[in-house]
């Protein structure tokens, strides 16, 4: 049970924050980071460009938006934004894009870790992200040179391939695309 006397931090909080800071408001909790250093947005940058230049983008099977850092709200579980570093909606789910936050789930989700963020990701996100029923979650670590591609089976992510170094991966829910993971950690 929360403790009455901790003050809850608010959207107004959040919006607060200064462009060179993250904020995430979950549960009530205003968790701030700073904005990515080179190496993770090499990595995220090259993810985002892979995935958004085929499934987004004309000449590919489109059907998907693709965004960098949206903020995402998860109201059934408290969660007024949380902000994955690259997520994905089918476009039967999620029509068009506003200017507000999103609130419906994502149906795919990437998170590049570091060592600033990797506690954060895996101890706070990950969990929340298999109970609001994102399908898919990509966890790059950049450190460790790995990627690791889960499935949600019933709001438990089910490990379903671990990829590094040189590998070329095809993984879903993106498996037609074949990505250099060298070009990830250059």
């Amino acid at each position: 049970m929360a403790d009455p006397a901790v003050k809850r931090a608010t959207l107004a909080d959040l919006e607060a924050l200064p462009n060179t800071v993250v904020g995430e408001l979950i549960q009530g909790v205003l968790y701030t980071m700073a904005r990515p250093r080179p190496r993770h947005q090499r990595a995220s940058g090259r993810i985002f460009g892979d995935v958004e230049g085929r499934f987004d983008h004309k000449g590919g099977p489109q059907g998907w938006w693709i965004l960098t850092e949206p903020g995402i709200a998860f109201r059934a579980l408290d969660v007024d934004e949380i902000v994955p570093d690259i997520a994905g909606w089918r476009r039967e789910r999620l029509a068009e894009l506003s200017e507000s936050r999103i609130d419906i789930v994502p149906d795919w989700v990437c998170e590049v870790r570091m060592a600033s963020t990797r506690s954060h990701d895996q101890r706070i996100k990950r969990p929340l992200y298999a109970r609001a029923g994102v399908k898919w979650m990509w966890g790059v670590d950049v450190d460790d040179k790995t990627l690791v591609v889960s499935r949600n089976e019933g709001g438990k992510w089910l490990e379903i391939g671990v990829f590094g170094d040189e590998d070329v991966m095809q993984a879903e829910p993106f498996e037609v695309l074949p990505i250099e993971l060298r070009d990830l950690w250059a």
